[in-house]
């Protein structure tokens, strides 16, 4: 089986590691026609504005979200949260007016945590998975959901309180953490589920 990690920036080669790993070929999406070679596409964590905006640039919105409106799985990550996303707002600055593929009826906010030296581990119970080990850097949380997008997975931050930090809509997982930092497999191994359906 081959899935896709797309490579425009961000921790693209982490989660190639995993994913080799556990005895999948990724394959570094940089074109639409890599598409067809996949099973499911993995959109990374990074810079969500850059990433958008290279998304956009080289041609890849269409592309992926045809292929996401196939039924084919897309996971994002983090930034990859944030792509996938209709409505993104930022804890300081309010409206991004930003690159997304609005794909997922899920509202983000950017960098709800804090700043990179606020960034923390957790432990976090999410539906269809169970408990994984998640790393939250300058991370989003997924503040509203509307059907037939659900948020699957909550965080009890001391700071903001109870936050959604995962979310399912079909076959489109996004959740606002980094799973190839920890390490923790099992979201790789539930989108591989999901590829196999």
């Amino acid at each position: 089986m081959k899935i896709g990690v797309l490579a425009l920036q961000g921790d693209y080669l982490e989660h190639a590691q995993l994913l080799k790993e556990l005895g999948v070929e990724a394959v570094y999406v940089k074109r639409s026609e890599q598409l067809r070679e996949i099973k499911a596409l993995i959109i990374p964590g990074g810079e969500s504005t850059t990433i958008g905006n290279l998304i956009s640039q080289m041609g890849l919105s269409q592309a992926i979200v045809k292929y996401a409106e196939e039924g084919n799985p897309v996971l994002g990550t983090c930034a990859g949260a944030i792509i996938l996303a209709k409505k993104v707002i930022d804890r300081v600055v309010g409206e991004t007016g930003q690159f997304t593929l609005g794909l997922m009826n899920i509202a983000v906010t950017r960098n709800a945590f804090g700043r990179q030296n606020e960034s923390f581990e957790a432990t976090v119970y999410v539906e269809d998975i169970g408990e994984v080990r998640a790393a939250f850097i300058r991370a989003p949380v997924i503040s509203d959901a509307w059907s037939p997008a659900k948020i699957t997975g909550y965080i009890d931050h001391p700071a903001i309180g109870r936050v959604g930090v995962a979310a399912k809509q079909g076959s489109l997982i996004a959740i606002s953490f980094h799973p190839e930092i920890t390490g923790d497999k099992q979201i790789y191994e539930y989108l591989i589920s999901l590829a196999k359906k």
